[in-house]
């Protein structure tokens, strides 16, 4: 828990990474709006299925419509910010209360993962696609 240096509102903390995104989170006691680099959630992220990575951590721990979170995001593209924020958000509802840490690593949220994009090597195409081979 860290309370501002001016006496403002208390708010936990979470740092989430997927693939090159980051995303630092904080969780405030709220009515559960999401704001992701000064935008809403919901403006950022069109697809279903990045909402649903969002709500996942609240929806473990049955916290949904307790937090509001505050969310900056670099790097990467909307699939890795989607993943970072999950990962963020569980972090720092384990920052909010130690209670939760059981459900939220059942649900395997608390393991970062470690999947990037494999480099291109020399003589190669891609990572690992060859020249196409000619006999004659």
């Amino acid at each position: 828990m860290i309370a501002t240096p001016t006496g403002g509102p208390t708010y936990y903390y979470g740092t989430g990474r997927r693939k090159s995104a980051i995303a630092r989170v904080r969780l405030y006691p709220g009515q559960g709006a999401l704001v992701v680099n000064g935008k809403p959630a919901e403006e950022l992220f069109t697809r279903e299925r990045h909402r649903k990575l969002l709500d996942k951590p609240f929806t473990v721990t049955g916290t949904h419509g307790k937090f509001s979170a505050q969310i900056k995001c670099t790097g990467g593209g909307v699939s890795g910010w989607a993943g970072a924020i999950q990962h963020g958000i569980a972090r720092a509802l384990i920052s909010a209360g130690p209670t939760y840490r059981p459900a939220l690593k059942r649900a395997g949220l608390l393991t970062r993962d470690a999947r990037v994009k494999e480099r291109k090597k020399y003589g190669l195409k891609r990572a690992r696609k060859a020249p196409q081979y000619t006999k004659r």
